[in-house]
């Protein structure tokens, strides 16, 4: 799972954020149920400390959204002293955006039936992160075709790719957002890349044939991942894309439906993360599976509470030597 802190895009004193002198085209006041953790709760939002979607500051997150009713612009504030969330919303898909705040920022993920009271650290964990939750976007193409780009390569590869992508086809922010911020390009666009230019972004063919396979069905894909039953039908809708597996799909449904049990079998590092942490020592994909089975439809939430921890495993061997493709 790839989560960057927003620290990683924070202004030193907000500085870089410009001033907000356009009026929203809608806003709202978000009242959460209990405390909420911004930061943790929307981290994994974010592609890299680059990303031209997402930006943090000392106030809250800047994210744009491709919505069904076009571009947006969405500012979020932290939450205020009685816990209160303002955000604002700019361009054709404003209102859209303030529609999705609530889900976004966790109003559906419910907690309640997690015991971790017999593990110390998942224990503490919980206690010290109580806001923390699982956002859910509701836009699942912009967490497929992301996820799909981080297949197999490193994080910083992935990085890189999706920042050019954006920076080369990206439709500029609507409002006063933060200058550089882009919109993902709408299906249309993303259709017409041609393969060199994914090449030369740094996607090889495998990964760009598997986006290609998505788009080529992404209406009927959407629709059907938002009339599935259950999410583990979601979970099957997905994979029946060529290029999509379990990684994949569990990385897309976390974002996407907020999805509180998938696990990301197949990660470089995850399995050595939650090993570490639970038992104190490394495990596969398969123990890692194990361990989490007395939390099951709680999984990701688990997963979610090692990383809010400040837990990290003991890194071993050479670092992974960075390929660069694009001109051969």
């Amino acid at each position: 799972m790839s989560a960057v802190l927003p620290s990683a895009r924070a202004s030193a004193a907000g500085a870089t954020a410009p001033s907000a002198a356009r009026a929203p085209d809608a806003e709202t006041v978000y009242r959460p149920a209990g405390r909420l953790d911004l930061a943790g709760t929307l981290a994994p939002l974010g592609r890299g400390p680059y990303d031209p979607t997402t930006t943090w500051d000392l106030r809250g997150m800047w994210r744009t959204w491709r919505t069904p009713l076009g571009a947006a612009t969405l500012r979020i504030h932290r939450p205020s002293a009685d816990g209160a969330v303002s955000a604002a919303a700019w361009g054709p898909g404003a209102e859209w955006a303030i529609g999705a705040v609530p889900a976004l920022l966790g109003r559906d993920d419910d907690w309640s039936g997690l015991d971790v009271g017999g593990h110390p650290l998942l224990r503490d964990s919980l206690h010290r992160n109580p806001g923390l939750r699982l956002a859910r976007t509701s836009r699942m193409l912009e967490a497929l075709i992301p996820a799909i780009i981080e297949q197999r390569v490193t994080s910083i590869e992935a990085y890189r790719s999706w920042s050019r992508l954006l920076r080369w086809y990206g439709e500029p922010a609507p409002g006063p957002a933060p200058e550089g911020m882009r919109v993902t390009p709408t299906l249309e666009q993303w259709r017409g890349i041609p393969s060199w230019e994914w090449h030369r972004a740094g996607v090889d063919p495998r990964r760009a044939r598997a986006i290609q396979a998505v788009l080529a069905v992404a209406p009927s894909l959407e629709r059907a991942t938002e009339r599935a039953a259950t999410l583990a039908d979601a979970e099957t809708v997905l994979q029946t894309i060529p290029g999509v597996g379990l990684w994949t799909a569990a990385e897309t449904l976390q974002r996407s439906h907020g999805h509180p049990d998938l696990v990301s079998v197949g990660d470089y590092h995850l399995a050595h993360q939650v090993g570490e942490a639970l038992i104190g020592r490394r495990v596969d994909d398969d123990g890692m599976l194990e361990l989490l089975e007395p939390w099951a439809g709680h999984r990701q939430r688990v997963v979610r509470l090692i990383f809010a921890s400040g837990f990290r495993f003991q890194r071993r061997g050479p670092r992974v030597t960075l390929q660069e493709h694009r001109w051969h």
